[in-house]
């Protein structure tokens, strides 16, 4: 290997092994070195015990991830070129995949689109970050202004740019908990923080100041537009709404009746407006409820007056020690559900979760069929939008489940 600037870390071979299969990370407990000093956030070269090179990547010795590798291509100089072409080339993806959607989609991916911890959402005219290891946080100052001219290139004029960067995960990485708008030349830094998007047809109010997560969740754009398929003249319940999205798009796509529930008052309130927004009042009702209760009760009271239930709940496990609970309770609701659904109604159920992996999740779908007494005909098998790339060889890249099946 040629002479290269940069520190050298080296890895045992199970880290190895999983470099060569195309994962990204390498963890504190499976190095050693650097052979001279580096400070955090700094690039160094992972190499074999051979020393056969691996890549290069973003040292911080902070976070369990020790190395979070960038390139594995020796010609690599991470200089203000290397960064615009892989922004580019991220844009360019998404220009192919999203189509006419590119306006709201998500542009960069994480460690999907080779930006390790990086996120960044467009709605419309606004940016949205979110940041959540050192190293992107170490280079955002490049790529801020070359996301906002090479968008412009597109014909998308930026209006502001907001950083979401509460995360508690930042404090692992040494990083403070903090959010703001970014101040680049020609952006705004004085907004209200809302903005109005049309997604499937559907406009709704993002709220990325105090929204969840960048403010809406783009990655079930086509799981909606596929639920609404099946929503012409049914009676509708859509549990965890957050800001109606799945109401919406069973209610435009002809549903006779759609009820929206979730525990959150701030939801319930934004899922009406949105509502309106699209004039469609009349047809959603949003209610504050927790939908494990009103499953109950709706059971209890033998009632049972929607032909069409939407189950998508938040994460119910961010690690793998809270799996087993997870799967109790993404059991219990899709049995509640599979039980007050007639004979031939409609089921859409899914997990946002990477620990709830697929097979998991199709375990547990099977047990609470057979629990309820019911048979599932599958109609769709998803995934989630392809601006969220899955990247074989990083499995957490692959996180939505997606299903829609009748009830037989």
């Amino acid at each position: 290997m040629a002479e290269r600037p940069y520190p050298i870390i080296t890895v045992n071979e199970k880290a190895a092994r999983a470099l060569r299969a195309g994962h990204p990370w390498v963890y504190g407990a499976e190095t050693t070195g650097p052979d001279r000093p580096a400070r955090n956030g700094d690039i160094v070269d992972v190499v074999t015990q051979k020393g056969r090179w691996l890549g290069a990547g973003f040292l911080n010795d902070h976070s369990k991830i020790r190395v979070r590798l960038l390139s594995r291509n020796t010609n690599d100089r991470f200089d203000e070129n290397f960064w615009r072409r892989r922004v580019q080339y991220a844009l360019e993806y998404r220009r192919t995949v999203m189509g006419p959607d590119f306006n709201t989609s998500r542009l960069i991916f994480g460690e999907a689109d080779q930006f390790p911890g990086l996120t960044v959402d467009l709605f419309g005219d606004i940016l949205v970050t979110e940041v959540l290891s050192l190293g992107m946080e170490t280079v955002k100052h490049i790529l801020y202004p070359q996301l906002v001219d090479l968008l412009a290139g597109y014909g998308v004029k930026v209006r502001a740019l907001y950083e979401r960067n509460e995360a508690a995960l930042r404090a692992k990485e040494g990083l403070p908990q903090e959010k703001g708008f970014y101040a680049l030349p020609g952006l705004a830094t004085d907004l209200d923080g809302h903005v109005t998007i049309t997604e499937n047809g559907v406009q709704y109010d993002v709220d990325y100041i105090d929204g969840q997560k960048t403010g809406f969740f783009l990655d079930q754009k086509y799981n909606r537009r596929a639920a609404a398929s099946l929503a012409k003249g049914r009676r509708v319940l859509d549990c965890f709404t957050h800001t109606g999205a799945f109401a919406l798009n069973c209610a435009l796509g002809g549903a006779e009746q759609v009820t929206a529930v979730d525990i959150s008052k701030d939801a319930v309130e934004l899922t009406r407006r949105n509502a309106a927004l699209n004039g469609l009042e009349d047809k959603v009702q949003a209610v504050q409820a927790d939908v494990f209760d009103l499953l109950t009760d709706l059971a209890k009271e033998k009632k049972h007056p929607y032909d069409y239930i939407i189950l998508d709940p938040p994460a119910f496990t961010k690690s793998g020690a809270t799996v087993k609970n997870a799967y109790r309770g993404y059991k219990e609701i899709n049995l509640k559900a599979m039980k007050l659904l007639p004979r031939g109604g409609y089921l859409a159920t899914c997990s946002c979760s990477h620990f709830m992996t697929a097979p998991l999740f199709c375990q547990m779908l099977r047990e609470a069929a057979a629990d309820a007494s019911v048979s599932l005909r599958q109609i769709e098998d998803r995934r989630q939008s392809p601006d969220h790339p899955i990247l074989w060889g990083v499995p957490e890249t692959e996180y939505l489940k997606f299903y829609l099946f009748q009830i037989v």
